[in-house]
């Protein structure tokens, strides 16, 4: 885990989005707190991942979100070398 992260402001901004309680108080609070392309960036980044995870092709992937091929490597790195966070979330999903 990056320690450069784990700051007392960053664990307020994290009790707050855990305390979210639906889809339409995220979109509320994300929506004050992002901009409309830090939304889209991450949620391109979520779906970059969950193709990648599917085993679908750089080029497939890069057609269906739009992201470039750098942005489809550093997720894929992240998958392979990160913290597991998007597989702990693969995971759960696949519970509900």
């Amino acid at each position: 885990m990056n320690k450069k992260i784990r700051t007392e402001a960053v664990d307020h901004l994290f009790e707050a989005v855990l305390c979210l309680k639906d889809k339409e108080e995220c979109y509320a609070f994300f929506e004050d707190v992002c901009t409309v392309n830090e939304i889209l960036s991450l949620s391109q980044r979520y779906e970059v991942a969950r193709m990648l995870r599917e085993h679908r092709t750089y080029l497939d992937i890069a057609e269906q979100t739009g992201a470039s091929t750098a942005t489809i490597s550093r997720v894929n790195r992240s998958l392979n070398y990160g913290n597991d966070g998007y597989d702990l979330v693969f995971d759960r999903l696949r519970e509900t």
